[in-house]
């Protein structure tokens, strides 16, 4: 290893060991490689807008998600940025069935509608951890006319295992939820341990 690497890798073991305990005991081998933050720039933006339009909602604002479903399910486009570090995680993420009728791998439209099966954009808050039919998840609360549905309709993050690596490189992209926002099971409690309760998610196109 040479000094450059060295002098990286000491970098990110830093702010990595500044996160909190819960979030830090929860990322199994370390976390997974950062997409450049030029590429969901524009959203983020979007996001820091919104966290300021709905200040009185927020206590944490350290950090924030971005689902960017501007490009193909096959990459990784859900985006857990700590906005004080600059530090940040991606992940796969799926999209829902109606918004992908003929399932491209790209998600065509968004729908708050009841059984849409489809994805809502907008700004979310994390709620409450708990098990259901998909195993441990996390319940999500809509705050924009665009995804108020988002509790009725059962919209949150869970594990799956059609948005995983594997499924990725067995058929080109992820298989499709109901609208939830489905990650990779091996990487649920990374990204419930560096969310928590009480944090914004932020859905949209570019």
């Amino acid at each position: 290893m040479d000094r450059r690497d060295f002098a990286k890798q000491a970098i990110a073991a830093a702010g990595f060991a500044a996160l909190p305990v819960v979030a830090r005991a929860q990322l199994p081998g370390g976390p997974p490689p950062s997409v450049s933050t030029t590429r969901y720039a524009p959203l983020l933006a979007r996001a820091r807008a919104a966290l300021d339009r709905h200040h009185s909602q927020f206590d944490l604002r350290d950090r924030v998600a971005l689902a960017d479903f501007s490009i193909a399910s096959r990459d990784m486009r859900f985006h857990i940025v700590d906005l004080i570090s600059g530090q940040s995680w991606s992940y796969l993420v799926a999209h829902g069935k109606g918004s992908d009728p003929e399932h491209t791998g790209y998600l065509q439209r968004f729908s708050n509608d009841m059984g849409s099966l489809a994805t809502s954009a907008g700004t979310y808050k994390t709620g409450d951890i708990y098990f259901g039919v998909h195993g441990r998840a996390m319940r999500l609360i809509g705050l924009e006319p665009t995804n108020d549905l988002a509790d009725p309709r059962a919209i949150v993050i869970h594990g799956a295992p059609y948005a995983t690596e594997d499924h990725v490189a067995k058929w080109g992209k992820l298989g499709r939820s109901e609208g939830c926002f489905a990650v990779a099971p091996h990487m649920l409690e990374a990204v419930l341990g560096l969310l928590g309760p009480g944090r914004m998610l932020f859905a949209d196109k570019v």
